[in-house]
């Protein structure tokens, strides 16, 4: 278990506490299960990312990490990280934490349910790629590629926009600078 985060509760906004823990096969379960046929049904479909290949695939990888995001015990988000072989955009010759796929459930994705049921999921993931990014001696830097959808909720996170890249079918290119300090807060 990696430990407690705060949701908020689409409906009021009220705080709902969550839990970021390792990705396990019950997550994966739940994606299948609950998660492909109502993406499939509102086209969002995440074809970049196969949940089940990807469970067992990291489990034979030493630089790859996953992780889900449980609420009400069901499973709200999945990310999987790239720790070692990926370097910045921003600071040529710099390592960075890579976001090797992220999803939040389609039950917290406006297209599919207004309100959502969650909010602060991907969110929540993000800020802990920075923060294994740290702990990693990377600084804080995160690198992802995004899916067309959700451009927007990248720009949003202050990420910067790198833009398309051709190697990778197009998608655009958003990382994360080195994580800087004032008065002991982060930025």
């Amino acid at each position: 278990m990696q430990g407690k985060i705060e949701l908020k509760r689409g409906s009021d906004n009220t705080s709902v506490e969550a839990y970021l823990v390792d990705l396990g096969q019950r997550h994966v379960d739940d994606y299948v299960n609950d998660w492909v046929e109502k993406l499939r049904l509102f086209t969002q479909e995440d074809k970049y990312w196969d949940w089940i290949f990807k469970l067992r695939y990291i489990a034979n990888q030493a630089n790859l990490e996953g992780y889900a995001v449980e609420c009400e015990n069901t499973t709200q988000g999945l990310m999987i990280i790239e720790t070692q072989m990926h370097g910045s955009r921003l600071n040529i010759g710099k390592r960075l934490v890579y976001v090797d796929g992220i999803a939040t459930a389609p039950t917290n994705r406006i297209e599919i349910q207004r309100p959502p049921q969650f909010k602060g999921v991907g969110q929540a993931l993000l800020n802990f790629a920075r923060i294994r990014s740290v702990e990693l001696g990377y600084e804080g830097r995160v690198g992802l590629h995004s899916l067309p959808r959700s451009v927007g909720f990248y720009e949003k996170q202050n990420m910067f926009n790198c833009g398309p890249e051709e190697e990778y079918d197009n998608l655009v290119y958003f990382e994360y600078g080195v994580l800087r300090r004032i008065s002991g807060e982060n930025l």
